[in-house]
């Protein structure tokens, strides 16, 4: 079935005169940013890199996060590759089920840099501003109608809106919450980028689950490159980030005795990075009450890669963050406490949803035979069952919740 619908063009005089900052240049600040000048506001992004670069490796854009790009005018088929199917398959190759994707709007395939590229561009088109090498150390939102931040060395700057998609150790999430307390997940991941095939590549998500790890992997850049993510659980603790490097005999070490094109792949790689994962729990507080600051993105809700939600989640917070403030332009702090009355239960439940599908790919005999065998049945028995299951997740439009 086609998704034919096309959000309204936005109200560009709604918030006309107001500015925003904006901490951080990926998916979230860059969305939110491009949003918001939709509307009418200037905005202003602050970024610590020295530019916007090829940073990052492959993620998937489910059709709620298409939904919410095609809104903001851009086009998810300019930014990657259309998947056709996901395949679950046993730590030997073998074919568990296929889950068929639907073709509209779509699921892409899309390397990180191409996406805030293209997001990058559609801001500066619109008048957004992005400026590079400041890093924020700290926000003190105070009692006054501005909050105040300070960059490394030293400069300081007032805003009477800031927005911090600043990613997981956000500056201005721990101000709004205080110090958070994340909990290691006995779980580390490898990520890697190896050459592709090309044209020869199948458009297709490959899941390899074995007793206690799991191997994504999926094209990017029309077959040119391919995406690997490796999950394993242990004891032995890593740090978060991903920028982190490790040897690849590690990672090949730790996937000993999958097959299939595993074995292939892995020695492929020449240059892999290394992450604990860590749960953190939703912020309690995603604004404050005079309406001056707000967050969002991982900022507010970091998410195990299980679901494959985290840009997804991103784009949505984006458009409706940016929404809620151009529907009371005068009350901006009933504005957001609407936008994260709309936004929290929503992506606190996708968090859940992410931290049972790793329970589900990590089986051990002699239960995982036994699941396999099911999971097998039922996709012959009712082909979209499995994705059905993520209909809610999937199905969301973020552009007609306000």
């Amino acid at each position: 079935m086609t998704d034919k619908h096309q959000p309204e063009s936005p109200d560009r005089a709604a918030l006309a005169g107001q500015e925003a900052l904006v901490l951080g240049a990926g998916v979230a600040g860059l969305a939110v940013a491009l949003a918001l000048r939709r509307y009418g506001a200037e905005a202003l992004v602050l970024e610590q890199a020295p530019e916007i670069s090829e940073v990052g490796a492959g993620l998937q854009i489910s059709p709620n996060g298409v939904r919410v790009l095609q809104g903001l005018g851009l086009d998810p088929a300019a930014l990657g590759m259309r998947a056709e199917a996901v395949e679950l398959c046993d730590m030997r190759g073998r074919l568990v089920t296929r889950m068929q994707l639907p073709a509209e709007p779509g699921f892409f395939l899309c390397h990180r840099a191409d996406l805030v590229a293209g997001l990058a561009e559609a801001l500066r088109a619109e008048g957004g501003r992005i400026n590079l090498l400041q890093r924020v150390d700290q926000v003190t939102l105070g009692d006054g109608a501005q909050v105040e931040m300070r960059t490394v060395p030293g400069d300081r700057r007032k805003a009477s809106l800031m927005i911090g998609a600043d990613g997981l150790h956000s500056v201005l999430r721990g101000a709004l919450n205080g110090a958070a307390a994340p909990v290691f997940t006995g779980q580390v991941a490898w990520r890697a980028l190896i050459p592709g095939e090309g044209a020869a590549e199948r458009p297709v998500v490959q899941v390899f689950m074995g007793p206690g790890r799991h191997l994504v992997s999926y094209p990017l850049r029309g077959g040119a490159l391919r995406n690997l993510v490796a999950v394993e659980e242990r004891n032995r603790w890593a740090a978060e980030g991903w920028n982190h490097y490790d040897d690849p005999g590690a990672l090949r070490r730790a996937f000993t005795g999958f097959g299939g094109p595993v074995p292939g792949w892995l020695q492929a790689v020449r240059e892999v990075l290394l992450w604990g994962l860590f749960r953190h729990p939703v912020a309690a507080r995603w604004h404050d009450p005079e309406g001056r600051v707000a967050i969002l993105g991982d900022a507010a809700h970091p998410t195990l890669p299980f679901l494959a939600q985290g840009a997804n989640m991103a784009l949505e917070d984006a458009w409706v963050l940016a929404a809620a403030l151009a529907s009371r332009p005068d009350d901006r702090g009933a504005a957001l406490a609407h936008y994260q009355s709309l936004r929290a239960p929503r992506c606190a439940a996708i968090v859940r949803a992410a931290d049972r599908n790793a329970r589900a790919w990590h089986l051990r005999p002699p239960l995982a035979p036994v699941a396999h065998a099911l999971v097998s049945l039922a996709g012959r028995v009712a082909p979209g069952l499995a994705l059905g299951r993520f209909a809610w997740v999937h199905g969301h439009d973020a552009t007609r919740v306000i």
